[in-house]
């Protein structure tokens, strides 16, 4: 095999060698939407830890005494159902903008996609713009090089650093976290966080960057299960723009049979992932719309009418009207906002207390030596606030009856579940049916709101 066989068969194998994108700084309507988003996104990721509220961190996942604040509210692991609730809300949520405008979660939520600008502006901020950036990195190394990469990196590092210790600020409150960080007095499992997080920021933002999307992210690969003819995606007018060639502002392009785009690649360098849009949509669009702010420049240089590239439908392009509210789109969303109505009512409603009632299974009732039809249950307490309760424990039968309990005391700490014994006697001549139902009603004695109502069954004698 000779060497242009050999660099053939390098070219086209499966394994293509990686080449570095450099995209270029664009300015517009969605860069600005972008940028916006990672403001928005960033500083509340850095924020939230450091917010107080009544004397303890706002936010905190405190996984070692199995309790998580959200403000005002604390969550236990009998709230579990809170978060599964909250994944399939975040996962209808993901179908329904993608079905309604494509990748919108990858071009402005994702947190590859919103590092990956904070790193690429750190880049353009030390090494300069696209072309000096290449330059740069073909020239031999000079003190002038090194020390820029030097700088770079250092701050990327030390940006992953803050990022990997606030991430773990959400587990261990973040005050102590710095304390311990200072005095190098932090556990195994803190500072494994800290420097995964981390490391996986600077290579995930730093080297990988739009190899992640294409390569790692499974949403680009079944995305377009989610796609249908109405959804907006962004494309290139090729009937307006072919053939496309360079020209002068001056020129008549009917003269010379060309279309709108001037062939100046800019829609390609300003791609954070490397793609020419002109080709048709690529799984490898995340979406960012930065082609159709650079185009929308050019366009105004030359003199012609925005919107080369544009958000449009399949549906749009082929002459046929769009149809915004479609099936899957009313269902996606009617779904959604009733999951996310009733889990906001459920948490607003939320009383942190829980009561089981068990009732014996060994005997369906017992008679007492004084002739009383006998009952006994068994109350499982969960107390889910932050401080310790007593209660008290009625009960509302539709027959006289009495309640029993083995221990009048019940006290519950936070977070701990109790267990109460209790019995309900009755004379069995007010009961009139083998079976009625019977409400045990828990309050708390110190915060009267606090109150709960279970159900039990009450089993008498046969008629």
């Amino acid at each position: 095999m000779d060497k242009r066989e050999a660099q053939t068969e390098q070219d086209t194998g499966f394994y293509v060698k990686h080449k570095k994108v450099y995209p270029r700084e664009v300015h517009g309507l969605f860069a600005n939407l972008r940028v916006t988003g990672v403001l928005v996104l960033l500083g509340a990721y850095y924020l939230v830890p450091w917010l107080r509220w009544e004397g303890k961190q706002a936010v905190l996942f405190d996984l070692p005494n199995r309790r998580f604040y959200i403000f005002d509210l604390t969550f236990w692991p009998q709230d579990f159902f809170y978060l599964a609730v909250l994944l399939i809300i975040a996962a209808l949520a993901l179908f329904f903008f993608t079905a309604l405008a494509g990748r919108l979660w990858c071009g402005y939520a994702c947190p590859q996609t919103v590092w990956t600008e904070v790193f690429l502006w750190i880049e353009r901020k030390i090494e300069g713009d696209r072309n000096k950036q290449i330059k740069l990195d073909k020239a031999p190394l000079t003190n002038t090089k090194f020390w820029r990469k030097f700088t770079k990196h250092f701050i990327w590092l030390s940006f992953s650093a803050w990022t990997g210790f606030t991430f773990v600020g959400y587990f261990t409150p973040i005050t102590e976290l710095g304390h311990s960080l200072v005095q190098l007095a932090l556990g195994p499992w803190e500072w494994f966080w800290i420097i995964f997080y981390s490391f996986a920021t600077y290579g995930n933002a730093g080297w990988m960057r739009e190899q992640v999307c294409i390569y790692m992210c499974p949403y680009a690969r079944f995305q377009s299960a989610m796609f249908d003819n109405n959804t907006l995606v962004i494309s290139y007018d090729q009937m307006r723009g072919e053939p496309r060639g360079s020209r002068k502002k001056s020129d008549d392009i009917k003269v010379k049979g060309l279309g709108d785009c001037v062939d100046c690649t800019m829609c390609v360098q300003v791609c954070p992932t490397g793609i020419d849009i002109r080709e048709g949509l690529q799984y490898q669009c995340i979406g960012c719309a930065a082609c159709i702010d650079v185009c929308n420049e050019v366009m105004q240089k030359v003199g012609y009418a925005p919107n080369l590239i544009k958000y449009t439908t399949q549906n749009a392009i082929d002459g046929i009207k769009t149809r915004v509210l479609r099936p899957r789109v009313v269902i996606y969303f009617l779904i959604l906002l009733g999951m996310s109505i009733a889990l906001f009512y459920s948490m607003a409603t939320r009383v942190p207390l829980e009561l089981n009632i068990i009732r014996d299974r060994n005997a369906l009732y017992r008679t007492t030596p004084l002739g009383y039809i006998e009952n006994i249950y068994t109350l499982k307490i969960a107390n889910k606030d932050t401080v310790a309760h007593r209660y008290t424990l009625s009960i509302e039968t539709p027959f006289k009856s009495k309640l029993i309990l083995r221990d009048t005391d019940i006290k519950v700490e936070p977070g701990q579940s109790g267990v109460v014994s209790a019995s309900i006697q009755a004379d069995p001549v007010d009961l009139h049916k083998l079976s009625d139902e019977v409400k045990f009603t828990l309050q708390s004695i110190d915060k009267p709101e606090l109150k709960v109502v279970d159900e039990g069954v009450f089993i008498g004698p046969r008629r």
